[in-house]
């Protein structure tokens, strides 16, 4: 099986320690080392090396979007009109909008799909009209979620412990 490349070997204890900060969803080094049972000096080593190595990109805090009002997840396709090359600054255009949290350049198609969490019918409206002005958009297919099933803040969560021996380790 091909191994993918990056800038650092993981071994068993960092899989330990990834897989605890998802499926626990904490963010503690006290609490992955209760967890694992791995010494708190190791763990916070191992973040440390995970962090230069740019596996964790940061210490943020889950937040909650719907809990704050913006119950509504909308997910838009996106034709786009484009000479070679402009889909990235296409990309950064939809990126800036007020409202979308996830924007993914995509073959077939469609040219992106955008995910925006919103708080009303009118910041809805508003978004629209938005990609309907922008440049290099042709059409815009949109959708609205009925409800989460699945949401993926923490993805190490969908994969499992054996997956990650199998594809990281030598």
């Amino acid at each position: 099986m091909d191994q993918p490349d990056t800038d650092m070997d993981v071994d068993e204890k960092d899989i330990d320690i990834l897989k605890t900060i998802a499926d626990t969803e904490t963010r503690s080094p006290d609490r992955i080392s209760e967890v694992t049972g791995i010494p708190l000096s190791t763990v916070n080593y191992r973040l440390k090396q995970l962090r230069e190595a740019e596996v964790i990109r940061n210490d943020h805090y889950d937040i909650d979007l719907e809990a704050l009002g913006f119950e509504i997840t909308f997910v838009i396709q996106i034709i786009a009109g484009y000479e070679e090359d402009t889909y990235e600054p296409l990309g950064e255009k939809l990126a800036d909008i007020d409202g979308i949290t996830h924007v993914y350049f995509t073959a077939g198609d469609t040219d992106f799909f955008v995910i925006a969490q919103l708080s009303d019918p009118e910041m809805v409206e508003d978004l629209i009209t938005t990609l309907e002005r922008l440049d290099g958009v042709e059409r815009t297919i949109s959708t609205y979620t009925i409800s989460t099933l699945l949401d993926g803040h923490e993805p190490l969560q969908q994969i499992s412990r054996e997956t990650m021996r199998d594809r990281l380790l030598d």
